[in-house]
């Protein structure tokens, strides 16, 4: 990786910079490199991501800014990529080890110094813990809970949409769970923060996914709304509707022409599916 973007296979140029909601190029392989890896930077970062099916080791390296690929031995073989664009193409194994490198890299860059007492910090542990060189506190990964939530009622569902977003895009409602929660009570939390939409904390679990930028944990939940007429937080959202059974079909097979749902990737679109 080179600040946060995966190296992959090929040497068509990168993708541009993606917009939330924009239609995904096709994806590339991460490009897997041997032992001489370790040797292509002396200032890269290292960790150690675990071992294979067949025990070999897996390390990922952070290259530093300065580094060049056109210069390097391994000019022609890939690009740095961004991480969207590329995990189109990963299986459940290169995703891991994508987001695992992602979310560590990033850790590791914003806790350079200590908070509990300021002074410098070091790697250990193969890349899993930082230690104080002053008052030997000793620092983990953190990972965020976010709850990503659709909260239904009869046949429809709520969407909503951020003024950033691709027009016709359209999205869960999501949030961070706050202190003191527990994860279903954050989801009901966030969508009548957002919404104006009161829902029981009865969520039905769905499914969970590690979301790198820069620790989440999207959480995936539905619930069941008591109302229907929505108050938007425009400070959060641009607006949210209800979508009927056959509008949220029609989007998720590509044929609504007024909206389109998240990547396949991401587990907002499974939780509408």
């Amino acid at each position: 990786m080179r600040e946060g973007l995966l190296l992959v296979e090929g040497s068509a140029p990168p993708s541009a910079p993606m917009q939330i909601g924009a239609a995904l190029p096709p994806g590339r392989p991460l490009l897997w490199l041997g032992g001489p890896a370790g040797m292509l930077s002396p200032k890269a970062t290292r960790i150690f991501l675990g071992l294979t099916e067949k025990g070999s080791p897996v390390f990922a390296l952070d290259m530093p800014t300065s580094f060049s690929l056109d210069s390097s031995p391994i000019a022609g073989l890939g690009v740095f990529d961004d991480f969207r664009a590329a995990a189109s193409a990963f299986d459940a194994f290169n995703g891991g080890c994508a987001a695992t490198a992602r979310a560590i890299f990033e850790w590791h860059r914003r806790n350079g110094f200590c908070c509990n007492c300021g002074a410098r910090t070091k790697i250990l542990e193969a890349g899993w813990k930082r230690k104080c060189e002053d008052c030997e506190a000793e620092h983990f990964p953190r990972v965020d809970p976010v709850a990503i939530m659709l909260a239904v009622k009869g046949d429809k569902c709520l969407l909503g949409r951020q003024k950033a977003w691709r027009p016709g895009f359209w999205s869960c409602l999501a949030g961070f769970v706050e202190p003191g929660e527990t994860i279903e009570q954050a989801a009901a939390r966030e969508i009548f923060e957002e919404a104006g939409i009161r829902c029981t904390t009865n969520a039905d679990y769905l499914f969970c996914q590690p979301w790198p930028f820069p620790s989440s944990l999207m959480i995936g939940m539905i619930l069941d709304a008591d109302n229907e007429d929505i108050k938007v937080d425009e400070s959060e959202l641009e607006t949210a509707r209800w979508f009927t059974r056959e509008e949220t079909a029609s989007m998720m097979a590509g044929t609504n022409p007024d909206a389109f749902p998240p990547m396949r990737f991401a587990v907002a679109h499974h939780v509408i599916l």
